[in-house]
This record gives structure tokens, C-alpha cells and sequence, in this order.
């Protein structure tokens, strides 16, 4: 039997409570992340903050990596003030992710970022974010109801990686956010769009992609399936 490509997937640590536990630090992730990797055939693994100088070590370990979604960025990563709406409470995380993206490109590993995770690799790659993307498009509609998921539909871009993926027109997504794109990061292009404009997908060399929506809220696996794909075929070509 193949074994499975091995995917890396960011997680949080927070306080959180259960049992005889009143408040405890707690390594998090919601299930459908690691759920639908298994779905589409890897093997999940997830990986807690840790101190930047490991992330190279923990890239070699893996093959493929997804940055999971989040609170928001840091602005000050991308040179900006904080806005009244930006929530960034993360700090031990947006360094281990950051360093984790860079090491990851630059080893060409495989790489999906979802929602958050493609605001950071858009930051990364030296781009900035609109903090709070209704002052923009003047509507909430990017934002669910309270403990629910959105949706709404974004056009991918034909003759792009997630064009080919997600061939269809228009595509509805499960969406819960409230930032986005502004400059985009060197490169990076845009590879869907929401119908006010927002961007919705970036991607970069090789297999590269952050979309702005929450596949693992679906089940649509395309591109959770393509990620897994991309990362067996990158390891089966790997010598030892």
C-alpha cells in the first residue's frame, strides 16, 4: 500500500475548558480541517506554534502544508495601524506560521492557505489587507450569522490553477471573514473573486494557493484533493 502524503496542518493554542478543567492552555483546530484531508487521502498532522527557527525542520518532515483559519494578522506585519475592528490575539502563532510559509516556499512544497492562511500568504509575500473589508464593500455579506458560515459566489479566473480546479463560472463557497486582500504580494495573482470585487483566491509558483473561503466547511473536495495529489506525486519523486 502507498503510504499517504503526509499534510501539515497550523493550529491554535488557547485557553479553553472541559471536564474538570476551568481554564487550560489547549492546542485547537475544528475537525473538519484534519476531516477533510483524510477524505481526500493524506494524513493529517497538526502542528501547534513552536519557535520559528524549527519551522524548516518540521517543513522537512511533511508534504504538503495548509495554514488554517483564524483570528486576524498582526497589522503591524504589514506596516499598518490597527484598525477598531481587527481582533489579532495571536501573536506566538502569526510568527510560527509566517515562518512556516517561508520555509515552505522555499522549499516548494505544496500549499493551500484558507482564509486567514491566505491573508498571511499574501503578508508574507509582502502584501497588505483591508482590516475590515464592510467599511469597503459597504455589506456584511462575507460574514455569517452568529456561530453559522456564509455563503455567497466567487468567479474563478479561467486559465489559473484554481480556474482548472474549479472550472465553473461561478462557484458558492462557505465564507466567514471579515478582511481581505488589498496589495497583493509579489508573486501572487488573483485567482477568484467575490462579485463586489473581493478578492477570493491567490496563487503562486508551483502549488501555491490561499483562498479567502473555507473549503473544509463543505464538501467540496476539489482542492483539498489536489493539494494531496500534488503532495504524493512531489514525494514519490523524492529520492529516499
Amino acid at each position: 500500500m502507498t503510504p499517504r502524503p503526509v499534510i501539515g496542518i497550523s493550529t491554535h493554542v488557547l485557553e479553553a475548558a472541559w471536564g474538570r478543567w476551568d481554564t487550560i492552555r489547549t492546542v485547537l483546530l475544528g475537525e473538519r480541517y484534519p476531516a477533510v484531508v483524510q477524505a481526500a487521502g493524506g494524513l493529517a498532522v497538526l502542528l501547534p506554534p513552536d519557535a520559528a527557527e524549527h519551522a524548516a525542520d518540521a517543513v522537512a518532515r511533511i508534504d504538503a502544508l495548509v495554514i488554517a483559519g483564524g483570528s486576524d494578522i498582526d497589522p503591524a506585519r504589514y506596516g499598518a495601524a490597527r484598525h477598531p475592528e481587527t481582533v489579532a490575539s495571536e501573536p506566538e502563532r502569526d510568527a510560527w506560521e509566517t515562518a512556516l510559509l517561508r520555509a515552505a516556499l522555499d522549499a516548494g512544497l505544496p500549499v493551500l492557505g484558507i482564509c486567514r492562511g491566505m491573508q498571511l500568504l499574501n503578508v508574507v509575500c509582502g502584501g497588505t489587507l483591508l482590516q475590515h473589508l464592510p467599511d469597503v464593500v459597504g455589506h456584511l455579506g462575507h460574514v455569517g450569522a452568529a456561530d453559522t458560515y456564509g455563503r455567497h459566489p466567487v468567479r474563478p479566473v479561467p486559465g489559473t490553477l484554481v480556474g482548472g480546479l474549479l472550472p465553473e463560472a461561478w462557484v458558492d463557497v462557505p465564507t466567514f471573514h471579515h478582511q481581505a486582500v488589498d496589495r497583493l504580494g509579489e508573486g501572487l495573482s488573483v485567482s477568484a473573486w467575490a462579485e463586489d470585487g473581493t478578492v477570493e483566491a491567490v496563487e503562486g509558483a508551483g502549488f501555491t494557493i490561499g483562498v479567502q473561503w473555507h473549503p473544509e466547511q463543505g464538501d467540496d473536495l476539489r482542492l483539498m484533493t489536489a493539494l494531496v495529489r500534488t503532495a504524493a506525486a512531489r514525494a514519490a519523486a523524492v529520492p529516499g
